[in-house]
């Protein structure tokens, strides 16, 4: 296989578990987008959370709620978890690694919050700690998984939203997630801005 044909089979099979998941996600994103709208009416924030890859994901997103997605609005209040690094390391040294998202969520999250959690296996300790606590907070829980979903998709609760890519490949899960966030940005925008 040349190079580039094995460069060509990244596309194919980014497009094709593209594909497969908006059969089984649209109407599923369309919903947690819903969720997110009806938090940031009234008053309340997102807050969001992952490792690594589903780090920068959270920071991502976060992003582009407080400074604009594809059109001007005013900023939107979200927290990525994943930024202060004293928070981090002061949690993480005192007590435990996987506390380092579920302090912050019980300092910072309040009713009618809610929490997008990220872990391409689902079973990320201190993001699973972070959904225990944002549902002590009374929060509305959105996660995206990948694989089977793992501990986060058993742990989710009535009004909670469970985004889960169908496929085992961490590349693949992690591209699905980008467009998923892109696509709550954009149905968040369009409800707000009074889309048709």
């Amino acid at each position: 296989m040349t190079l580039a044909k094995r460069v060509s089979k990244h596309f194919d099979d980014s497009a094709e578990i593209k594909l497969q998941s908006k059969k089984v996600l649209a109407q599923p994103i369309a919903d947690a987008a819903q969720a997110m709208v009806n938090c940031l009416m009234h008053d309340g924030k997102i807050l969001a959370c992952g490792n690594g890859g589903s780090a920068a994901d959270a920071q991502h997103f976060a992003a582009e709620l407080i400074n604009r997605f594809e059109v001007e609005r005013p900023g939107l209040p979200a927290i990525a978890l994943t930024t202060d690094s004293s928070v981090l390391t002061s949690i993480a040294n005192d007590y435990d690694y996987k506390q380092i998202f579920s302090k912050q969520v019980r300092a910072l999250g309040m009713e009618g919050d809610v929490l997008l959690a990220i872990s391409t296996s689902g079973s990320s300790p201190n993001v699973v700690e972070a959904i225990e606590a944002a549902h002590e907070r009374g929060m509305v829980v959105v996660a995206f998984t990948g694989r089977d979903g793992g501990q986060m998709g058993a742990m989710l609760q009535e009004g909670d939203f469970h985004l889960r890519v169908p496929t085992e490949r961490t590349a693949r899960i992690q591209e699905v997630h980008l467009l998923m966030l892109h696509c709550l940005c954009d149905v968040i925008d369009h409800v707000l801005l009074g889309g048709e």
